[in-house]
């Protein structure tokens, strides 16, 4: 057991993250459990968003179902690992490229961005929702599952790395989508319209992801492998 003093050096935290990663990734039987739940979830994401993406322009897709498209992220992450795990080797021998970099990072990112903003976007209605028919589905079990969305990214860098230009792009995918949820008005369904506050808080999250990801990740460089 690892005293919460101790969990204070990055190096010890580092150490606990990739022994979770292995314990739960690292076998194909855990791998599959892992990889099925997260299919679950992107199933029920797409599910949640098909009855209204006809209203919505199909470019604009995966930035309108975002939540749906960063468990997808997650999926192909997650994939990515099944040669590694299932000839025998650990989740940290796992191959590092730059696409993959760019994969791990996008995943990583739009799992902790919209894994907190039902924390924001609920809590702004919270006597709607919680008062709503099935509120412990669309209140609790939201918040729940998108919760999970968070666990499941801090184990992405026992396994990814990251580049500036990943950063980048996953800062600038954050961006466009607070402009078309909040500036075209193409956000998830909510029981009220939002306004400038939940613009601002989206775009702080996406901010603190980025941050939280390259605090994270170690950077892909020469010294990497690449194959």
């Amino acid at each position: 057991m690892v005293s919460p003093q101790r969990l204070r050096d990055p190096a010890v935290r580092r150490r606990v993250r990739d022994a979770v990663a292995e314990e739960l990734l690292g076998t194909p039987r855990s791998l599959g459990a892992v990889l099925g739940l997260t299919a679950f979830m992107l199933l029920v994401g797409i599910d949640y968003y098909v009855a209204t993406l006809p209203t919505v322009p199909v470019a604009l897709w995966p930035l309108y179902a975002d939540s749906a498209v960063a468990v997808g992220l997650a999926l192909l992450s997650l994939v990515t690992l099944l040669p590694t795990v299932g000839s025998g080797g650990d989740v940290a021998d796992a191959p590092v490229n730059r696409p993959l970099a760019y994969l791990h990072t996008l995943a990583f990112v739009w799992l902790v961005q919209f894994g907190l903003w039902p924390l924001v976007s609920l809590n702004l209605a919270f006597e709607a929702y919680v008062t709503a028919p099935d509120a412990w589905i669309y209140y609790w079990g939201v918040l729940g599952t998108h919760l999970l969305f968070v666990g499941l990214a801090l184990l992405f860098p026992a396994f990814g790395r990251t580049t500036r230009g990943a950063l980048a792009l996953a800062l600038g995918l954050g961006v466009s989508n607070v402009v078309v949820d909040y500036g075209f008005g193409y956000h998830p369904p909510l029981l009220y319209e939002p306004g400038l506050d939940l613009a601002f808080a989206t775009l702080a999250i996406a901010v603190v992801a980025v941050a939280l990801a390259d605090r994270s990740f170690r950077r892909l460089d020469a010294g990497d492998r690449d194959d």
